[in-house]
């Protein structure tokens, strides 16, 4: 039996926000997948994690749409074993993960597996060359047929379905170039899916280890899939644990790790990063209300973590060179405690390459 506590401190561990450098090769949460949402996102993900993105580069890393259809930073050299644990466990698993894109395509009797092969041809022939996002949407649009095109009237045009246009791009062997705003995707040089992602890449055992432990619907809902074809993949080398009265598993190799978890890693998350991923909040944060406030529909804030908990809330300030990080305390900090945010704010506005000008805690 462990406490949410204990938990709280294995992630940080396992998920190294508690490290002061590291290298792309040794961080953990590339083998899964860094979320780059946001200015706070992927690169700044790895800062938190002690990497030095300043000379990041194409060459180091790529991005792509993967897990649910948001785009993720992965190590370049890894991209087909990627691109082998983001496939579709099954047509129900493709179903799920691209909603309701799914029901035109299962009334015209298209798989949809074999619908996502049929939008991989076709933008791998029209992405002969760096292609905007919208350029690629456009011309899919005339050479589909209409169980796989949807009306939009916001743009008052007709196109693909949004997420099998993503999910689709990996299979086509796209990926997208970085720093691009509307996204360019490109082909992936000598693209070559791996025949099996290998257990370092295997998503499910990959949720395991970093945010562990966890049940199979935790899993599923990070993925969108299915629950019972989670349960069918799940690892046989998996032990129950007992957290506050909830079974779940987590892998048996980590066990050691969770009975002797401490952390005094003190970080200011960004938005979307993993450690915020869990589909167990009321783990990462018991009050309901709290719940809310940290993961509203719109509109996102980062995460204050400090001594292995949930504190507050903080969000960028930026006005004109003047940068500014204001802090929503759910509880009083000590002063060891604001010290080490601000500690983080400077690191925060370095990585933003703009000069800090205070730390506004409130709450």
């Amino acid at each position: 039996m462990v406490d949410r506590r204990q938990v709280m401190a294995f992630r940080v561990g396992a998920q190294q926000l508690d490290r002061a450098e590291g290298s792309l090769a040794d961080t953990a949460v590339l083998d899964i997948g860094v979320q780059d949402t946001g200015p706070d996102g992927g690169r700044w993900a790895l800062a938190a994690r002690g990497v030095d993105v300043a000379p990041l580069t194409g060459d180091d890393v790529v991005m792509l749409w993967t897990v649910r259809g948001a785009p993720h930073l992965y190590r370049r050299a890894d991209v087909g074993a990627v691109a082998a644990a983001v496939e579709p466990f099954s047509d129900a698993d493709a179903g799920k993960r691209i909603y309701d894109a799914a029901k035109p395509l299962k009334a015209a009797g298209i798989g949809i597996v074999a619908a996502l092969d049929e939008v991989a041809a076709r933008m791998r022939e029209i992405v002969r060359k760096p292609t905007v996002k919208g350029e690629v949407s456009g011309r899919l649009a005339e050479v589909m047929p209409k169980p796989y095109l949807r009306f939009c009237r916001p743009c008052n045009a007709t196109h693909l379905y949004e997420m099998p246009f993503r999910l689709a791009a990996v299979r086509a062997g796209l990926e997208l170039r970085l720093d691009t705003s509307p996204p360019i995707l490109e082909r992936i040089p000598r693209f070559r899916p791996a025949d099996a992602p290998g257990d370092r890449f295997d998503l499910v055992r990959a949720y395991l280890r970093l945010l562990g432990p966890a049940t199979p619907k935790h899993v599923a809902d990070y993925l969108d899939a299915p629950v019972k074809e989670v349960k069918a993949r799940w690892p046989r080398d998996t032990v129950e644990v007992s957290v506050d009265g909830e079974t779940r598993w987590l892998l048996a190799a980590d066990e050691a790790a969770l009975a002797s978890a401490e952390t005094t890693a003190t970080c200011l998350l960004g938005p979307f990063d993993l450690f915020l991923q869990a589909k167990d909040r009321a783990t990462l944060v018991p009050d309901a209300a709290r719940v809310k406030e940290l993961w509203p529909v719109l509109g996102r804030p980062g995460a204050v973590l400090a001594d292995g908990e949930l504190v507050g809330t903080w969000r960028p300030r930026k006005s004109g060179r003047t940068f500014t990080v204001a802090v929503q305390q759910w509880r009083k900090l000590t002063g060891s405690a604001r010290d080490a945010v601000v500690a983080e704010a400077e690191r925060l506005a370095a990585y933003r390459g703009v000069p800090l000008a205070g730390v506004d805690f409130a709450g």
